[in-house]
């Protein structure tokens, strides 16, 4: 396990903890009203908010299609393997426990590149059939051949992978389009992939001023259209609604006539063959 030093550092020298600069998973933890985050990523999700003044909203929403539609697959779809890349820092209910209030015996994986993000979620998560990784979405192929992921996912049985709020955190530099296709590759027939992505096409006059607060973080946001994001789904099967905003899928209850318009995708899609 990786551990924290007095000075909030991880002591492992090959993944050091960056408090000079916000991290994302840090400033979703702000937003989510957690307190596992720094001064400079709290000044960072204050100045988003500036721009945005709807991301609270917007990230309890993206949340809570995460778990509706984890629940549906494990529910409805029988999926029993959870491979959730950029997991965040842990936030109750948490995907396992979701997941085994449906089916006990759910095997989960976690994974993030933050190693505070690691560290918290291994000292949080101690229980059997649930593992957390540190590594990066940006090196599938590591993800995918971990001997963490290997022990409990088994890739000729459906899984269920979750890229939550994590791929517009890609720029088209550096391949989304293949780290995509790497991770569909190496699932078997039956699989589901659950994505969300934040969107310029809602609040298109502000998008800019809130993307750039990304640009001083460890990793930009990059917002992208519609037709955009359901490319990385690549040849998968939308579930109904299809790609839609995230409080429009499969919703528990209808939204409050006042609830501000939230700028996030998601999508549930299923691998046929």
């Amino acid at each position: 396990m990786t551990s924290l030093g007095s000075d909030g550092r991880s002591d492992t020298p090959a993944h050091r903890i960056d408090t000079s600069r916000p991290h994302p998973a840090r400033m979703y933890d702000y937003f989510l009203g957690g307190k596992n985050n720094y001064e400079v990523d709290q000044e960072a999700a204050e100045e988003f908010m500036k721009a945005a003044p709807e991301v609270r909203a917007g990230a309890l929403a993206n949340r809570r299609f995460m778990l509706r539609a984890v629940r549906h697959l494990v529910a409805e779809c029988g999926i029993r393997q959870i491979l959730d890349i950029g997991t965040g820092l842990p936030t109750e209910p948490n995907v396992h426990q979701v997941a085994r209030a449906v089916a006990p015996d759910t095997r989960v994986v976690y994974v993030d590149n933050d190693p505070i993000v690691s560290t918290h979620s291994m000292a949080l998560l101690d229980e059997p059939d649930t593992s957390v990784v540190l590594a990066d979405l940006r090196d599938p192929r590591a993800v995918l051949d971990h001997p963490d992921v290997r022990r409990l996912i088994d890739f000729d049985q459906p899984v269920a992978l979750l890229l939550v709020a994590v791929v517009h955190f890609i720029p088209d530099s550096e391949d989304p389009d293949g780290i995509l296709a790497t991770l569909r590759d190496a699932l078997p027939a039956g699989s589901y992939l659950i994505l969300s992505h934040a969107t310029g096409d809602v609040h298109e006059d502000r998008r800019e001023n809130a993307a750039a607060v990304y640009r001083k973080a460890t990793a930009s946001m990059n917002l992208r259209p519609h037709a955009r994001v359901l490319e990385f789904f690549g040849d998968f099967s939308l579930i109904d609604p299809g790609l839609v905003r995230v409080t429009d899928w499969r919703p528990e209850e209808p939204a409050a006539a006042d609830a501000p318009p939230i700028g996030i995708y998601g999508g549930v899609a299923r691998k046929d063959s």
